[in-house]
């Protein structure tokens, strides 16, 4: 069997498995039970904890979210007995609806297409989640995403793609700095998601053929326009749609029922062209559209960025940017600035870049960090200002 993971930090797992407490965070699923059962053969001792979070149907009827509805509790729950863990259930639905789903809410309001799960690591699974572990005496956070740690000489960690790279979940845990990843064990991120299910299957794991759980669990239908009609219904306010030279030309909805690329269900007629939406703009209500060729940007500005490392990376590295979570990602100039952001100038124009989404930095597998993708005017360039001439790009 291919190791877990390379060595991990000196004063933890230089001690023998079972004198090693690693929490198992427990979804009953596939992969946090795989992640368990890895750990546990291992000798380690182990403790599941699942996590019950805030979801609309909530109030009087338990939660519906579907990262732990009552069926996904029960599996968490034998799973755990099968590999003889304890199991705790932990209720998070405050802190969850606070930090994930109001943010959620507020930033579509504003005209952004956030991303709850950057949100949800941040806040819930790697901190308040964390936190709990630690003080249960834990030495280690344990989860099953798909994605590598490889500790290193002076003992610093770092985060790399997971090896299945249609499950890779770096992304999402771009958030991460040393403090969290000198904590955390991804045992699934060596394999492939076929073998973890086969691994699940060959060891009687109840739960080998289930289906994995979806991006907007607290969301009951999984339509995330009705959701926002009903909990962000004062910016749902029909306005104009205006081409990029400001023409009006028809009506829209409700700009939280629109993101950046999308063509379908603009209600336009009679155009030269397919018209897409190009940005949102919520001081004036207007959904800005055209052409095709008008998805291109040279340059992004990030705000917030984590360095998974601690530490920025030198003013015009050359590196690649992914702008969503199964984007392709991009070879850029990224140029850290003193207020936390980052000016990234693209080789080639991305397409679809929207504002909310997690702008994620690579140097190949490695994942340096990421921010939140800024708005920005349309026109604006705020990139070919802060490039020296040796690094200046072609920018549209």
């Amino acid at each position: 069997m291919r190791s877990m993971n390379e060595k991990t930090s000196r004063s933890k797992l230089e001690r023998p498995p079972y004198e090693t407490t690693v929490v198992v965070a427990m979804s009953g699923g596939v992969d946090s039970s795989v992640a368990a059962a890895l750990l546990t053969e291992q000798g380690y001792r182990c403790i599941g904890v699942m996590m019950r979070l805030w979801s609309e149907s909530a109030a009087g009827e338990g939660s519906g979210n579907k990262c732990c509805d009552e069926e996904s509790v029960e599996d968490a729950r034998r799973v755990s007995n099968q590999l003889g863990m304890p199991f705790y259930l932990i209720n998070v639905e405050r802190p969850f609806k606070e930090n994930v789903v109001d943010l959620f809410i507020e930033g579509y309001s504003s005209g952004l297409t956030p991303n709850p799960c950057l949100a949800c690591n941040r806040h819930i699974r790697f901190d308040y989640l964390l936190n709990y572990a630690r003080r249960l005496g834990a030495d280690f956070l344990a989860t099953g995403h798909y994605a590598r740690l490889r500790r290193q000489a002076d003992g610093s960690v770092h985060l790399l793609r997971g090896v299945d790279m249609h499950k890779d979940q770096s992304y999402v845990l771009s958030v991460l700095g040393q403090a969290e990843l000198r904590d955390l064990l991804f045992p699934v991120g060596e394999f492939a998601k076929e073998e973890v299910r086969q691994m699940a299957a060959a060891r009687g794991l109840p739960i080998h053929s289930k289906h994995d759980s979806m991006d907007l669990c607290f969301v009951k239908d999984d339509d995330y326009r009705r959701f926002l009609s009903d909990w962000a219904a004062d910016a749902m306010t029909v306005g104009e749609i205006v081409d990029v030279e400001g023409n009006v030309l028809g009506e829209h909805e409700g700009l939280p029922n629109y993101t950046v690329g999308q063509r379908r269900g603009l209600g336009l007629s009679g155009t030269a062209a397919p018209m897409y939406v190009v940005a949102l703009e919520p001081s004036r209500n207007q959904l800005i559209v055209g052409p095709s060729e008008s998805l291109g940007r040279s340059e992004l500005t990030a705000a917030n960025v984590n360095w998974t490392s601690g530490r920025p990376v030198p003013r015009g590295s050359r590196v690649q940017c992914q702008t969503r979570y199964s984007g392709k990602p991009l070879d850029c100039r990224v140029y850290p600035r003193e207020d936390g952001s980052v000016q990234v100038a693209f080789e080639e124009p991305a397409r679809g870049i929207s504002p909310g989404q997690g702008a994620v930095f690579y140097d190949g597998p490695l994942c340096l960090g990421g921010g939140l993708i800024e708005r920005r005017d349309p026109g604006e360039d705020p990139a070919a200002a802060e490039m020296s001439p040796t690094h200046r790009v072609s920018l549209n």
